[in-house]
């Protein structure tokens, strides 16, 4: 035994597959639990692990790593995995969206724990393969065990989280500050005002595909940099006009309406708004949510990006070595 027990990864995607093959090169067995008809079955046998229905495999884990998209999982929940597990069993979820607002309620005998990679899974997978690993929140919602905590630091370890970047927090923070940084910042704040800068050139009559470059392409290599080396070091790399326009025209971009309305998103995410807004949408077909992703692909930045970018692959162009961050002016 290996000290987490027999270990049962519930999904295959993008975080599934990177825990499951690092769990696989730190020397422990994990099975990967599968819908039935799930096209990743073949997939799973040539990574060297062993798929399994989820109902099957529920019998019998120790620890349940459930990581298929947080709306699919309530009813996995419900109908192949509530009654099966075995009293003092472990339910390991990446994300607290369904334990936090309640739409997954696990029986009392089973220890309710969160280990959330704080990285993409490819990200959770490359980190491993270097050696370098990636930061973790844990948290214990519902201690059955008495071991729920050591049980979640154990596993975090396990998938690759660095020891010393193990963070306590709870099922609430984890959602929280996640849904707000998803809304606000990382997606819908990103993509908006990408979209914003674009069509601001366009209308004032410049080439979309210098419109495109200035305010889309390069937003990957300033990324880049402050991750490398925070917001102080990233205006240290750039010119001093760069840098005076940050400081002087970047509090007119983010202004007062800007922050009250991340205030909003915020009071949405707490009081539940959200959630429950997502989850009439998907209970009725997704018509909306179909509609917008259609209009998105739509608009003219898209078809600008292909224009200039004919050749690049998402797939492809993520796996590429990163562009040095341009140096210019006083710092050139």
């Amino acid at each position: 035994m290996n000290g987490l027990g027999r270990i049962g990864v519930v999904g295959y995607g993008s975080q599934g597959r990177a825990q499951a093959l690092n769990l696989r090169d730190g020397g422990f067995e994990p099975e990967i639990g599968l819908r039935h008809g799930s096209a990743h079955w073949d997939t799973v046998r040539r990574d060297g692990l062993r798929p399994v229905a989820i109902d099957a495999l529920a019998e019998h884990a120790d620890l349940i790593v459930f990581l298929i998209p947080d709306q699919e999982q309530p009813v996995v929940y419900a109908t192949e995995i509530a009654t099966r597990l075995q009293s003092g069993s472990a339910l390991i979820f990446a994300h607290g969206f369904n334990i936090h607002y309640q739409t997954i309620l696990p029986r009392p005998d089973l220890d309710v724990i969160l280990v959330a990679p704080l990285a993409v899974g490819a990200k959770v997978r490359e980190r491993f393969v270097d050696r370098l690993g990636i930061p973790a929140l844990i948290a214990c919602a519902q201690d059955a065990s008495g071991q729920g905590l050591t049980r979640a630091r154990s596993y975090a370890e396990a998938m690759g989280a660095i020891p010393e970047c193990i963070f306590e927090s709870s099922f609430a923070e984890e959602t929280e500050t996640d849904l707000f940084a998803e809304q606000a910042i990382l997606c819908g704040g990103l993509t908006h005002l990408i979209l914003a800068g674009f069509e601001t050139l366009i209308q004032a009559g410049y080439r979309p595909e210098i419109a495109y470059f200035s305010c889309l392409e390069e937003v990957k290599y300033m990324a880049d940099l402050i991750q490398a080396r925070g917001i102080a070091g990233m205006r240290e790399m750039i010119s001093t006009t760069a840098e005076y326009g940050d400081y002087t025209r970047g509090p007119r971009v983010i202004g007062r309406a800007s922050r009250e309305a991340m205030q909003g998103l915020l009071r949405e995410i707490q009081n539940g708004a959200f959630a429950r807004e997502l989850d009439q949408e998907l209970r009725t077909g997704g018509a909306h949510l179909k509609a917008m992703r259609q209009e998105a692909t739509q608009h003219p930045i898209e078809k600008i990006r292909a224009a200039v970018t004919p050749t690049q692959n998402p797939e492809v162009s993520a796996s590429r070595p990163h562009r040095p961050a341009k140096r210019r002016g006083r710092r050139a």
